[in-house]
């Protein structure tokens, strides 16, 4: 066997091996094919094939493909063409190249020479000179030129011309008209002025101009003689057409044309019809604009239709363009050389010719007109942002108007901005941006609304606005950044938003706040829960920036870089000190989205270090406070400190870091050790440095950190407190400012009173653990605090004084509130110490109260403050505090905008922080002294609290981030508000009486409590959910009184015992009810225990002032449904009915019957509570109970309880408010749940009357035929066991029957279970009444329906007609009325009544019918 040449053989090894081939004899796999060349000649033309060179080898190898393969992944190339041409597989390709390959004499094949009989022939003049004269430039522009539209004339050309316009000569053809009239004469000078262009090649049309001739149609090239009579003709001929058309067929036939036509053709076309008139007054040239104005009479009125004729073409431009204005465009005549603003001087290089299209610029603009149009215009604005109308006329020394396509319309576009600030120009850019800033800043204030269509912001952020701030921020003029700093300050920060959080920062657990996060990251954060962490996290790593950028703005900007860019501005570019501020507020933002991003700001290289080293400084240089600073380097800056108090708020970590790794203990030292007047700053600046100074050191102190700087400038807080007595400023300002700075230092003084308090017992646990790791003691004990006790309550005695005077009357109801909750703090912390005296404790108690609360608690200032508690309440009022008119879901925002006030809220006439404070101290001093509870009876008796309580029962308020922030507070408030009634009700019994609307609001509270305030729910379900005291229903006669409601006198008692012996024994189980919802809850209780530590001041325990990410209540609202929806999950699984797990976790049962039985609680007396869930939400969680189980629903205590639900379900107005068309909460579709429950009552049911009754109730007429569909078609076996009574049917039978069905493949299902006995009276008397009724009402229909459905109607009366089972036929034609009281479930006639024997005859025939009727 002969082997394969390989790439090492040499030269020999070649030879040997063909040598061997040739002697072996076998055929070569290689042929040689020899085919003739179309360029010799073909194969059997003469000696052509024995020529030497007339033919040429060709090399075949079997299985080699015809194309070469490609030896790179390069995509194949693709022709426009190949798509339109047909090629067979048995096509040859050189048959196809000859048959295309024709010769040129196909193509000038039909050449007819053009007749030039009558084109005119223009000669020179005859001269006396042997050689022409030498021509000048500067003699030629004194003499008459003339503009060519298709090019430009020769020097020796436009000197002819301009000799004849002097002697008047005329062309070689008029010549023999010399004796013409003179009108004849004018006429044909007129018509020689436009054939004289031989050289141009511009057709002859003076004619079209000055008769009103075709535009198109110039008649050159007719052979005979007079071709511009025959053109005019035609012309003549087709405008009688038209004037016989109407205009509709005239637009009719336009229509035609320009669908047929080819567009490039139809542009053509117009072109023409606008340049021709300008080619007719083109020939007089500018050059000769005085021998037009000499002409006669008769020459003007014979020019004047070229003066005429373009406004009749823009006219029709015009109307052809015109898509829907009201007023069509008006277009000024082309500019002259009289309109220029300059004028031409002779010697101007390139200025002989007048280019009109190309000085429209140099014209004034038209004053904008008033469209009549409704379409929406395009929104223009100015540099300062302001929204321009279309019809103002402003001036051009504005800088407004630009060569746009509207040029008379000032302002700028958006889509004109956009291009600008990316200009090469170092100016625009920076306008473009400082504009997009100004129209930002008006658009987050709303002022937009009213004016524009959509949100100006979302409408910003998709064109990419995100994307052009970032590339103008990199840019290496100082002044583009400069504007890119503010854009992006504008868009991210607000200030209302930032001056709330500050304002609220002293309230009563005002401290925490909620990340400003998009709320659209549940996803993500079910994968993590699930351990994928990792994945997701690869996963936002892969995403494109604007995918980000889409969904979170500032988590874009953060994945752009952007942090190192604003590092670099601070530390090498050093801006000016407005630039700095603003990079300093978007930082501020960015640490408020999320303790993510604070980490990344903290991580930055070398950015905190700048801020640090460079706005606080320890030691720095005055400047003068009269002007200004032109820098902000080397000055402290209080916006900087803002920035570590916003950072360390994040988590303590980050705090610590601040504190250590950057120097911020530092920082404090200097800043508070001196006072604010020695800080060698300007006064409102140093008051604000060293208020947040104090604020960052209390959020320090929250996690116990810095406590040891309390040893060390304990004096200066000593000599700040004496001062605080009596606060002073020269302005109003700087008195704003000085109240905050006090409200900071109390609130510094309240967290170290909080984390002294830990000391006792972290020493405790410290002692006891020995080696295992516990956190350390803080460095302050109980003993450092307890002097501040005397000194603060003096204060607040003679802060209540102060509330006579008028005049301080504002700033003591400003201070008051940090007083009470320093207070309130104090003996919080005091009664849990080793050191407590209860006896000196109580006394002082009762003297605090007969002192200080009890005569705030009449002062005419806090009943002012309690009456404003409803008007400025945010649950009672929920539209008052909605989302502002530009927050887009990808950048969060607190919602408050300047047009919206919010004083009324975070400021001094805002009831929540005194309020607050107030009832927190109360709750305190009750807590430890029970006996004062009773002294503030009236305080819950007043009737405008009592009003706000009833209004809060009332209402539901929606959980939004720009609600949430004010939602919590007042939340703080309704819940010590309750607390404080709750001890009241056994001791009074006034408050009593009103036991009923505490639990009513008690229960609304729970499922309105936000993320953060688990504790808060916790106590309340611990305390006062679950509590008889207030249930008086439950007292004697309620439960009786619930049974007597409920009876029906109408129906047969149900097969259960009476809801008052239910409700009685549930009531009786309240506390075990309690430890089984506390027992389903318990999965919170890592989010509880962290929220007790916030709310009880257990500061080394704290881990972030930040509160977890809003996602909606901490609480779901169906909560009561709880056990039966978590015993569901974990048995229950829908796959045809079965289950995975046989038997029940021990104390299911028991939970399932608890469960029910805080229900029908519920369901009795506090309807109101459980409206939040609709019913068939109830519905759908009550299935659960059969989905759970095979034989949990066979429980006597089940039963029962399910009886009362069904009865409770099954009331009117409940029943016409169930809705089974849209999908429960929490489920896919209805319909699943459903089958699923059909599947498990086939299974394991046994034909049990409260299973069946659960699964009649969406068989109802009025809900989807889907769900009858499944019982008749899928599950029909299920019929046999479904034996529910008619008189156990807590459903109106007419709610089945009635409308009559429409549907005729269910008509078709119940007809064949029928008859082939599937459903039967003995088995299922409900639907068998059902089913009867509506195949009766459906046979015997004589409506006008479809061909198909009364064909369906006729057969099964014919078949009715036809059955053997004569008790079946019988119902079906007898049938009267739906009757649930009779033994049948209907009433039937006695004989077949006329109309329905008339029906019968028309389907069965004469003789038939009449059979019928006898029988």
């Amino acid at each position: 066997m002969l082997r394969r040449p390989k790439p090492t053989d040499s030269e020999a090894d070649l030879l040997r091996e063909q040598e061997q081939f040739l002697a072996s004899g076998k055929p070569s796999t290689v042929h040689v094919v020899r085919r003739p060349d179309k360029r010799r000649g073909d194969l059997g033309s003469g000696d052509s094939e024995n020529a030497p060179g007339s033919q040429r080898d060709v090399v075949t190898i079997p299985d080699l493909p015809d194309q070469i393969p490609s030896l790179t992944p390069a995509p194949p190339k693709k022709s426009r063409f190949k798509k339109e041409r047909v090629r067979f597989e048995d096509d040859d390709a050189e048959e196809r190249l000859d048959r295309h390959d024709t010769h040129i004499s196909a193509v000038l094949s039909r050449i007819i020479e053009r007749d030039t009989s009558t084109v005119p022939v223009s000669l020179p003049a005859f001269t006396g000179l042997a050689f022409p004269k030498v021509l000048h430039r500067s003699t030629v522009e004194n003499q008459g030129q003339s503009t060519v539209p298709g090019g430009r004339k020769s020097i020796f050309a436009r000197q002819i011309e301009a000799h004849r316009a002097k002697e008047g000569s005329a062309p070689l053809q008029t010549t023999t008209h010399a004796h013409v009239a003179p009108s004849a004469v004018s006429k044909s000078a007129t018509s020689s002025s436009s054939v004289t262009s031989m050289e141009t090649g511009h057709p002859q049309a003076a004619f079209a101009g000055a008769s009103g001739g075709p535009l198109l149609v110039s008649g050159r090239g007719l052979g005979r003689a007079d071709g511009t009579a025959e053109v005019l003709k035609i012309h003549q001929e087709n405008q009688a057409r038209l004037q016989e058309m109407s205009e509709s067929e005239i637009l009719e036939e336009q229509r035609k044309l320009l669908a047929q036509l080819d567009p490039r053709l139809v542009n053509f076309v117009k072109s023409r019809k606008t340049q021709k008139p300008q080619n007719v007054t083109s020939a007089s040239s500018p050059a000769r604009d005085e021998d037009v104005g000499n002409l006669g009479p008769a020459d003007n009125a014979a020019a004047q239709p070229d003066n005429t004729e373009p406004e009749h073409v823009l006219a029709d431009v015009v109307i052809d363009n015109d898509l829907s204005d009201s007023e069509a465009t008006e277009t000024q005549p082309p500019i002259t050389a009289k309109e220029l603003p300059i004028k031409v001087e002779k010697d101007w290089l390139h200025m002989d010719r007048l280019e009109p299209e190309k000085l429209e610029w140099m014209r004034d603009l038209p004053a904008p007109r008033r469209r009549g149009t409704k379409k929406a215009m395009q929104a223009r604005f100015d540099f300062a942002g302001t929204l321009i109308p279309p019809t103002q006329d402003l001036p051009t020394h504005l800088g407004l108007h630009h060569h746009g396509d509207e040029p008379e319309l000032a302002g700028y576009s958006l889509q004109e901005l956009f291009p600008l600030s990316r200009s090469q120009v170092t100016q625009q850019r920076t306008l473009a941006l400082n504009t997009l800033a100004n129209i930002l800043s008006k658009a987050r204030a709303g002022e937009y609304a009213a004016s524009l269509k959509g949100s100006m912001l979302v409408t910003l952020l998709d064109a990419g606005l995100i994307f052009l701030l970032r590339f103008s921020l990199d840019d290496s003029v100082e002044g583009v950044m400069s504007a890119a700093v503010r854009a992006l300050r504008v868009l991210l920060v607000s200030s209302k938003d930032e001056e709330c959080l500050d304002d609220t920062f002293s309230w009563h657990l005002g401290m925490a706040a909620f990340p400003l996060l998009p709320t659209a990251e549940e996803e993500e954060d079910d994968e993590e829960e699930a351990g994928l962490g990792e994945i997701v996290k690869e996963k936002e790593e892969r995403k494109a920036d604007h995918d980000v950028v889409r969904q979170d703005v500032v988590k874009g900007l953060l994945k752009m870089k952007v942090l190192p860019r604003l590092r670099y501005i601070l530390e090498v570019v050093r801006p000016s000190p407005q630039v700095v501020l603003e990079i300093l507020e978007v930082l501020i933002r960015f640490a408020r989205h999320s303790s993510s991003a604070a980490t990344q700001i903290l991580d930055c290289p070398r950015l905190m270090e700048t801020v640090m080293s460079e706005f606080l400084p320890c030691s720095w240089t005055p400047v003068s406070s009269s002007t200004p600073p032109t820098s902000l380097y080397g000055q402290p800056v209080s916006m900087a400190m803002k920035l570590l108090r916003v950072l360390a708020t994040s988590g303590r970590h980050a705090c610590a870091r601040l504190l250590n790794s950057l120097g911020g203990r530092e920082r404090l030292s200097r800043f508070l050790a001196a006072e604010p007047s020695e800080l060698l700053l300007e006064p409102g600046e140093s008051l604000r440095c060293s208020t947040e100074a104090l604020r960052f050191w209390a959020v320090a102190t929250s996690y116990g950190q810095a406590c040891n700087l309390y040893r060390d400038l304990y004096p200066v807080l000593m000599r700040g407190l004496q001062s605080a007595h009596k606060p002073s400023a020269p302005s109003t300002q700087l008195l704003s400012v000085e109240l905050q700075r006090i409200r900071a230092l109390l609130m510094l003084l309240t967290q170290v009173t909080h984390t002294a308090g830990c000391h006792q017992e972290l020493q405790a646990s410290l002692a006891s653990s020995q080696d295992a790791e516990s956190l350390p003691p803080p460095p302050v004990t109980w003993g450092h605090v307890t002097g501040l006790q005397p000194t603060l309550i003096g204060l607040l005695k003679g802060c209540l004084k102060t509330l006579d005077d008028p005049v301080q009357r504002a700033c003591a109801l400003s201070l008051l509130p940090s007083y009470l909750l320093y207070v309130g703090a104090f003996y919080s912390q005091l009664s849990i110490q080793n050191s407590f005296q209860p006896v000196e404790c109580l006394q002082e108690l009762e003297s605090l109260t007969s002192e200080v609360l009890l005569p705030l608690l009449s002062h005419q200032a806090l009943c002012s403050v309690i009456d404003s508690l409803r008007s400025c309440s945010v649950i009672c009022n929920p539209m008052s505090c909605g989302s502002g008119p530009e927050i887009v879901s990808s950048l969060p925002g607190l919602g408050c905008s300047p047009l919206k006030t919010h004083a009324d809220r975070t400021g001094t006439s805002s009831p929540l922080p005194l309020l607050t404070a107030f009832y927190y101290l109360l709750d305190v001093i009750a807590g430890i002294h029970r006996g004062l509870a009773k002294k503030f009876s009236s305080l819950v008796l007043r009737d405008s609290v009592l009003c706000y309580l009833q209004a809060c029962g009332e209402t539901r308020p929606t959980v939004s981030l720009s609600t949430a922030w004010i939602l919590r507070h007042e939340h703080h408030l309704l819940y010590l508000q309750l607390r404080l009634a709750h001890r009241l009700v056994p001791v009074d019994a006034e408050v009593a009486k009103h036991a009923a609307l505490i639990h009513k609001v008690t229960l609304g509270l729970v499922m309105w409590l936000l993320p953060g305030s688990e504790y808060l729910a916790h106590c309340l379900m611990s305390s006062s959910v679950f509590n008889q005291e207030l249930l008086p229903e439950a007292g004697s006669g309620g439960p009786e009184a619930a049974e007597l409601s409920e009876l029906r006198l109408q129906e047969a008692p149900a097969p259960a015992p009476g809801l008052g012996v239910l409700l009685r024994d549930a009531v009786s189980q309240l506390p075990s009810l309690r430890g089984c919802f506390l027992r389903h809850l318990s999965h919170l209780e890592p989010a509880v225990l962290t929220s007790r530590d916030r709310h009880c001041g257990r500061a080394p325990w704290v881990k972030s002032q930040l509160l977890p990410e809003l996602s909606g209540p901490s609480l779901p609202s169906d909560w009561p449904f709880l056990p039966l929806i978590s015993l569901y999950e974990r048995m229950g699984v829908l796959s045809g009915g079965g289950l995975e797990v046989e038997a029940l976790p021990p104390g299911s049962v028991q939970s399932v019957i608890q469960c029910l039985q805080w229900l029908l609680v519920l369901e009795t007396w506090r309807e109101q509570s459980l409206k939040v869930v609709p019913p068939v939400a109830k519905l759908a969680r009550l299935f659960c109970v059969f989905l759970s189980s095979s034989d949990l629903f066979l429980d006597k205590p089940v039963q029962q309880l399910m009886w009362a639900h069904l009865r409770g379900l099954t009331r009117p107005k409940q029943l016409a408010a169930l809705d089974l068309g849209t999908p429960p909460p929490g489920l896919a579709s209805f319909q699943d749940l459903y089958s699923a429950l059909l599947a498990q009552f086939e299974a394991v049911s046994f034909g049990d009357v409260v299973f069946g009754c659960f699964l009649i109730l969406p068989l109802q007429r009025r809900y989807s035929a889907t769900l009858r569909m499944a019982v008749f078609g899928e599950h029909v076996g299920l019929l046999r066991s479904l034996g529910v009574p008619l008189q156990q049917l807590p459903i109106p039978l007419e709610n089945f029957t009635s409308p009559p069905e429409d549907s005729l493949p269910l008509l078709r299902l119940y007809f064949r279970a029928l008859v082939t006995g599937a459903l039967r009276r003995s088995w299922c008397p409900v639907l068998y009444a059902v089913a009867v009724a509506h195949l009766n009402s459906f046979i015997f229909s004589q409506d006008a329906v479809a061909q198909e459905v009364d064909a369906a109607r006729r057969s099964m009366l014919r078949k009715t007609h036809y059955l053997t089972d004569e008790v079946l036929r019988n119902h079906l034609l007898f049938f009267r009325l739906p009757e649930q009281n009779s033994e049948l479930g209907f009433l039937t006639y006695e004989q077949l009544p006329s109309i329905r024997s008339r029906r019968l005859e028309s389907v069965l025939g004469t003789v038939e019918g009449k059979v019928a009727m006898e029988d």
